[in-house]
Order: structure tokens, then C-alpha cells, then sequence
């Protein structure tokens, strides 16, 4: 029986075995992610070119059809008259109006054909978005247990008393962790990454342009991807001070809040307009409210930018004894309530960190009349 003992060397050599396999899964599932997108991106491009030539191939039908009506008038006209025509006459309407019905023949055919392409693109890219999100969401599953067997179950024999204690925890702790890095991974590949990537292809493009058109179309696309690399620039200092600001720690509140909206209105060149009211005496308060407060912010900044095509923006924050009010006011297209969900991902998150420090915050918009996003808090201590 003592042969068969499970001691924790063993254990641990067991669960080396389980986290390499586990491991090896998730690599090779982000491969056929990767593989998955790349095909994605190729595909997409390849479907607006086709989409414009199915426009061009329409557009050309078009005319065909015009052109081809009226040449079978003439012949019908001619046919119907030949005795006043001569016999070249007669023949070149025919021959024209032959040629103009073959032409469109082969122009529908061809339509067909290229809209069956687009169809069947089209198909493609539904099932390998889907594919890509099956993926994401595995390897989101698997990094989840990785990293559970690989923190403190490590030593899995040392802990296995106080492993059912903590497992719920420690679980809850490893989502939100991984919920973040999900957050993160989500916002470089949109941001800069993409911008990156178009930079290279558009790079690539430069030796050609010189050679083929002009310097001066070169220089043009030499300055686009100087506005790209800067825009990436601008995004990659964004996740990073997205991570924590530092100054929040330093100066307090109302500076950082301060010099995060001249940033951001320096860096669109002063469109849209932001402007900044505190009123009342600035309380250092907890930590906690304070980050909270700033995430709050620039959450709802971010979207009055990305999607209110605002001239204006006002951000306002007032001190009282016992709650902190948060204003955030924009002249922008504004939406209609009362079919646009209030439940969108960036109000989500910002309810839910305002329910977290037991507050309130309501949203009042109106189509070509802007949106008003106000939130109270209550005043933590230190």
C-alpha cells in the first residue's frame, strides 16, 4: 500500500504535467485564432474590392441596357422599313444591336458571378468571425485555469487543507484579472495595433508611389502615416495612463482631471471644445473614490468624442459635506432614448462603478440636443 502513496512531490509532478498540456492547448488555439483573423482581414479586403467592382459591373449594365434598347428600336425601325434603307444600313443596325445584346448578356453574367463571390465572402466572413470569438473566448477560459494552477496551487500538497476556503476567492480574483487583460488586449489590438499594421502596409507602399507617380505623392504619404504614428503614439500613452495615473496619487483630483482634458482637447486640436468647472473645496478623500471618480470621467469624455460629434464639451465636479456631483455635458447629436439602449458597454461599466460606491447616475439625451451624463457619489474617508 505504501508503493501507491500519493506524497506532494508527486502532486506537484502531476500538476506540472496538466499545466504543460493545458499550456500547449492555449498556444495552439491562439495560433488558429491568429490564423483565423489574418484570413479575416484578407478576406475583408478582398470584399470591398469586389463590392465596387459589382457597383462598376452595375453601372456599366446600365448603359449597356440604355444603349442596347435603342439600338433594338433602330432595328425595329429599319426591319420594319427596309425598302428606304440600303442593305449596309440594315446591316450595321443588326450587327450593332447583336453586339450591344451580347455585351449585355456577358455583363449580367458577370454580375452574377460577382455578386455569388460577394455572397459567398461574405458567408466566410460570418463564420470566421465567429470562429475568432469561439477562440478568444477559449483561450479567455483556459488562461483562467492556467493561472489558477499555476498560482498558488503550485504547491498543491502544502495547501490542499485550505484549497476549498479559498478556491471561490481566489477564482473571482483570477477572472477579474483576466477580465482586464481581456480589456487591454482588446483596446491595443483596436488602437494601436491596427494603426501600426496599416502603417507598415502603407509604408510599403512609399518605394512604389516614388517610382511610379512623383516624389511629392510620396512626401504626401510619408506625412499620413506621421498623423498615423503619432495617433499611435497618443494610444499607447492613453492605455498606459488608462493603467493609473500617476499624478492622481501626487497632485490629487482636480489637477489630473485638469491636465487630462487639456491633453485630450490639445491632442484633437481644440475640437471639440472642453471645458473644466470645479466648484467647492477639493477633499483628498479615499483612493479609491478617487480613481473612481477619474475613470468616470474619461469614460464618459471618451464617448461624448467617439460618438456625439460634439463642438462642445463641458465637464463639471462639485464639492459639497457629504457627496461629490459629476456633470459631463455635450452639444453633440445626442440619441433618442427612447430606442437606444441605455445598457451600451460603456454605460455598463460606469454603473456598475458608481452601484460600488453607492451613487446614482442618470443619463438625459435627446437627438440634435446633446447628452447630459450626471452622477453623484458619497464622500468616502481616507
Amino acid at each position: 500500500m505504501s508503493k501507491h502513496k500519493l506524497t506532494s512531490k508527486m502532486l506537484d509532478e502531476i500538476l506540472d504535467k496538466i499545466i504543460g498540456t493545458v499550456g500547449n492547448s492555449k498556444d495552439e488555439v491562439y495560433r488558429l485564432s491568429e490564423s483565423a483573423r489574418q484570413e479575416y482581414e484578407e478576406i475583408k479586403e478582398e470584399l470591398e474590392g469586389l463590392k465596387a467592382k459589382v457597383l462598376q459591373v452595375i453601372e456599366q449594365g446600365d448603359r449597356l441596357e440604355a444603349q442596347a434598347r435603342l439600338a433594338r428600336k433602330r432595328l425595329a425601325e429599319v426591319s420594319k422599313h427596309f425598302q428606304i434603307y440600303s442593305e449596309p444600313e440594315v446591316k450595321d443596325a443588326y450587327e450593332k444591336a447583336h453586339e450591344l445584346q451580347t455585351k449585355l448578356l456577358m455583363n449580367q453574367q458577370s454580375e452574377h458571378q460577382l455578386r455569388s463571390r460577394r455572397d459567398e465572402l461574405e458567408r466566410r466572413l460570418i463564420s470566421l468571425e465567429e470562429t475568432i470569438k469561439r477562440a478568444d473566448h477559449l483561450v479567455g477560459q483556459i488562461s483562467v485555469v492556467l493561472n489558477y494552477l499555476t498560482s498558488d496551487l503550485k504547491q498543491v500538497g502544502e495547501i490542499v487543507e485550505d484549497a476549498i476556503q479559498k478556491e471561490y476567492f481566489g477564482f473571482r480574483i483570477i477572472e477579474a484579472q483576466e477580465e482586464e487583460r481581456k480589456r487591454l488586449s482588446r483596446e491595443i489590438h483596436d488602437g494601436p495595433a491596427q494603426m501600426l499594421a496599416n502603417v507598415m502596409m502603407r509604408s510599403e507602399l512609399i518605394e512604389r508611389i516614388y517610382r511610379e507617380r512623383s516624389a511629392q505623392e510620396a512626401m504626401d504619404e510619408i506625412r499620413d502615416l506621421r498623423k498615423m504614428v503619432r495617433s499611435a503614439l497618443y494610444e499607447v500613452r492613453r492605455i498606459i495612463y488608462d493603467l493609473r495615473p500617476m499624478a492622481l496619487d501626487d497632485l490629487g483630483l482636480i489637477p489630473t482631471l485638469r491636465k487630462y482634458l487639456d491633453t485630450i482637447e490639445d491632442y484633437n486640436d481644440g475640437k471639440p471644445r472642453i471645458t473644466f468647472i470645479s466648484i467647492g473645496q477639493e477633499k483628498r478623500t479615499a483612493s479609491k473614490l478617487e480613481v473612481a471618480l477619474f475613470r468616470l470621467v474619461q469614460e464618459a469624455v471618451t464617448n461624448a468624442l467617439k460618438h456625439a460629434d460634439a463642438s462642445e464639451v463641458q465637464v463639471k465636479i462639485e464639492f459639497n459635506n457629504e457627496q461629490v456631483v459629476l456633470l459631463v455635458k455635450d452639444d453633440g447629436c445626442g440619441f433618442d432614448q427612447n430606442q437606444k439602449k441605455e445598457n451600451s458597454f460603456g454605460l455598463i461599466g460606469m454603473r456598475e462603478r458608481v452601484d460600488l460606491l453607492g451613487g446614482s447616475i442618470s443619463v438625459h439625451s435627446k437627438l440634435n440636443q446633446g447628452t447630459l451624463v450626471m452622477i453623484k457619489v458619497p464622500i468616502l474617508n481616507k
